[in-house]
């Protein structure tokens, strides 16, 4: 067994796989086997000559991605000769063979699905890029450097889509400095909020009561914490981060990670950094569970930590929406720190750096460093003397916005050389009023925050993975104890936008009413909705923790609710589209009472009590007028019973209105135990209470709306105008009287119901959750 392992991690690494990634692999017995099968494929289509990196990686993709394994030989055909190189392209493929899982591949149409054979050249990305700039041109010489780039990217690559995004970027950018010039004072000009500077919260790193209740309730809520932890099962130990591949070991390292010990206990420590410029949304769910839960399953703890250095975007309701999900979510930070607290210890590093020869301060203005190929800054080796002054002239606000910054010698994985530590901005912050003028980039604090908290694994998403090497250099440039980052796949949704500035469009546009619209997928809008916390939190436990970027359909989500739901909703009775019925016999005359169990399959969760009087009220669609052979409730000439009541109805006259529509039955009624029993029992209301319900259904109708070549209009013209309906007056029995704000309920037959803030004491209404079961006609 040793021996064919140690021959696989030969075989896997000899394809371009890091050691590391090829003895992960090794380890996984279904995947080794995979990837052996895979890469012999293609060492016989490739006649025995190597396989090059580049090809090595998208053969790994092969191996854990392609699930239909009898379509191996033919993608590898197109890797081989290399008419795939792209993971785009791999990924186009594979979506393609989901959308058409019958043989024979119709080989025309893979090709173009995939861009086979298509090559976009320099001059067609100019052309287009001049096109479209001309096309907007008249928006654009009126916002200038205001105007959104981001629908210029957008167009360009609906035309393109196979073109480099970060050459269509880089050109778009020259362009617009062609067509525009420089940028002026105005250009740069900020809006200035009255406001900022108020801090409300002074008070450095507080800590939290540990509420054991809360942690308790979430622990229970993973069926298990290894299955939420994925690849991080491999992680590093406290106190092992040297063991990690990648990881730079310094004279110091050693030394550093004693202290990290001894100041930590040898406990796991993790934090969840958000901006405090938006709203968390369901991909945040995820990095919540994971922070908070690789702490907590590892007896260790995590903070919470705002990211708050871009005070031009930060606002009060952000911070308070951020502890209150995160809260929600079942998790209490063991403190919470803002990036803020250690303004001046980082400006004394930065400080440092420069001393050491790190860093300098740089007068290229923004437009002429940005892409990854940019000109060498003619002040990279200007003396160390200069630099600091010039940085204490910065801190002071002698220089302008736009005119120094501060960059760091360094080199990001992606290319970007030199990036930015500081920048000017004459913005006051959100907690430090008008203290600094200077402002520290995610490049540069991230990285130092962490050291200063002791973190000891820097979780983040995978497009964070360039910056790993330059969070390395910075902590040991300083020599500062030196976390390890590890990058995991973000969670994507299918159907959905989360996109702060798309969802303020839908908002705009009346699309949706608000950022907690139940339609979206932001956690308020899911709170919202009903979706229980713990079926979030079961839901990325499902999901687990992989290395890959990876969309799942929301109907999984959806099946985690109902899991919760059904254990934990009391059942209730309603009737969403009512018709009058009228017992002619009914055989008492006061209401009968009915116990009803809250939870059928729990009776610890005890009853609550029905009453059915001569007059009550069933669906509409629970009645035909014309008999029909596979319809199994109440016609003329078929009685139903009526469910926990013990009584069978059948239909002796009906009334109707004038255009001929049935709108009450005449019934007679018979026990149960004194009739044939009938082919079905059905819900019912009587004594009952008037409420508004409100059925959702999907916002978009393309499971990417976002994709320009599946819905070319736009993600706004894919929304379904149908996906809320209301209805005003609902009937529900008396069980759901005096329930609160977020109490939820199964209505039998019609779904699971939440209570919506907007109920008032006159008014319950009610958001329809999720139904009972998958709609098998959703597409």
């Amino acid at each position: 067994m040793a021996n064919h392992r140690e021959a696989n991690l030969a075989l896997f690494t000899s394809i371009g796989l890091s050691e590391q990634k090829a003895k992960e692999t090794v380890k996984n017995d279904s995947l080794s086997n995979d990837l052996k099968q895979v890469i012999e494929q293609a060492l016989k289509q490739n006649k025995g000559a190597g396989i090059e990196k580049s090809v090595g990686n998208l053969l790994y993709h092969i191996a854990t991605r392609l699930k239909n394994k009898k379509r191996n030989n033919f993608i590898i055909e197109y890797v081989i000769k290399k008419m795939i190189t792209s993971e785009a392209q791999l990924t186009a493929s594979l979506e393609y063979f989901r959308s058409n899982p019958l043989d024979p591949i119709d080989v025309t149409a893979f090709e173009e699905a995939c861009g086979i054979g298509v090559v976009v050249t320099p001059e067609e990305i100019e052309d287009t890029v001049e096109e479209v700039l001309e096309k907007h041109k008249a928006n654009l010489m009126e916002k200038r450097y205001h105007y959104n780039t981001g629908l210029l990217m957008g167009e360009v690559r609906q035309r393109l889509k196979w073109a480099d995004t970060k050459m269509v970027k880089n050109e778009i950018d020259m362009q617009m400095l062609d067509l525009l010039g420089p940028k002026t004072a105005a250009d740069m000009e900020k809006p200035k909020d009255p406001k900022a500077g108020k801090s409300k919260n002074k008070d450095k790193k507080p800590k939290e009561k540990k509420d054991t209740s809360a942690e308790e309730k979430t622990e229970k809520e993973y069926t298990d914490m290894k299955q939420l932890c994925g690849e991080a099962l491999k992680f590093h130990k406290p106190g092992e981060n040297y063991k990690t591949e990648g990881y730079v070991v310094t004279p110091k390292t050693m030394d550093l990670m004693k202290q990290h010990l001894k100041e930590t206990n040898g406990e796991v420590r993790t934090r969840f950094p958000p901006e405090p410029n938006g709203i968390l949304h369901i991909g945040h769910a995820k990095a919540i569970n994971f922070n908070f839960g690789y702490a907590r399953a590892h007896g260790g703890k995590c903070n919470l930590r705002y990211d708050d250095t871009n005070p031009e975007k930060e606002e009060e309701k952000f911070f308070v929406g951020i502890r209150e999900m995160v809260e929600w979510l079942g998790y209490k930070p063991w403190m919470i720190t803002h990036s803020s607290d250690f303004f001046q210890e980082l400006y004394d590093f930065a400080v440092e750096l420069i001393k050491r020869g790190h860093a300098y301060v740089c007068h290229q203005r923004a437009e002429e460093i940005k892409g990854f190929n940019p000109p060498d800054s003619p002040w990279r080796d200007r003396p160390i003397n200069e630099s600091l002054q010039l940085f204490e002239d910065m801190r002071k606000g002698k220089i302008e916005e736009g005119d120094a910054t501060l960059r760091m010698k360094t080199v990001l994985e992606e290319g970007k050389k030199d990036p930015v530590a500081y920048r000017i901005k004459f913005t006051p912050h959100h907690r430090t009023g008008n203290a600094w003028c200077i402002y520290p980039t995610y490049d540069y604090t991230h990285c130092l925050c962490d050291s200063i908290e002791n973190i000891s694994h820097s979780l983040c998403t995978k497009e964070f993975q360039s910056r790993r090497s330059s969070y390395y250099w910075l902590c040991n440039a300083l020599d500062l104890y030196c976390p390890v980052q590890w990058e995991y796949g973000r969670l994507n949704l299918n159907y959905t936008v989360v996109s702060k500035r798309k969802i303020g469009k839908l908002i705009s546009q009346g699309i949706v009413s608000d950022w907690d619209d139940p339609r979206l997928y932001t956690l308020t809008a899911l709170r919202r909705r009903g979706f229980p916390p713990e079926a979030i939190n079961r839901f990325c436990a499902k999901v687990g923790v992989t290395m890959s970027q990876v969309s799942f359909d929301p109907g999984m989500l959806d099946a985690s609710v109902r899991e919760v739901l059904n254990d934990t909703a009391p059942r209730a009775m309603a009737v969403l589209d009512p018709i009058k019925i009228t017992i002619i016999n009914f055989p008492s005359k006061e209401s009968l009472e009915f116990d009803v169990p809250n939870i059928p399959h729990d009776d610890s969760k005890g009853t609550h009590r029905v009453c059915l009087s001569s007059t009550l009220f069933i669906e509409q669609s629970d009645f035909k007028e014309n008999e029909d052979k596979n319809f199994r409730r109440l016609t003329k000439n078929q009685p139903v019973g009526l469910k926990y009541a013990n009584l069978v109805i059948s239909v002796e006259s009906d009334v109707k209105d004038q255009n001929g529509r049935v709108t009450e039955l005449k019934v007679k009624c018979v026990p149960v135990a004194k009739t044939e029993k009938p082919k079905a029992f059905i819900h019912w209301v009587s004594e009952a209470i008037k409420c508004e319900v409100r059925l959702y259904s999907r916002l978009f109708r393309h499971q990417h709306p976002e994709d320009p070549t599946e819905v070319p209009g736009g993600f706004v013209t894919d929304c379904d105008k149908d996906s809320l309906t209301v209805v005003p007056e609902a009937l529900v029995d008396l069980s759901v009287k005096g329930a609160k704000v977020y109490d939820k309920f199964q209505f039998e037959r019609n779904g699971f119901f939440s209570v919506d803030p907007d109920t008032t004491a006159k008014k319950l209404v009610f958001n329809r959750t999720v139904l009972l079961k998958e709609d098998s006609g959703k597409k």
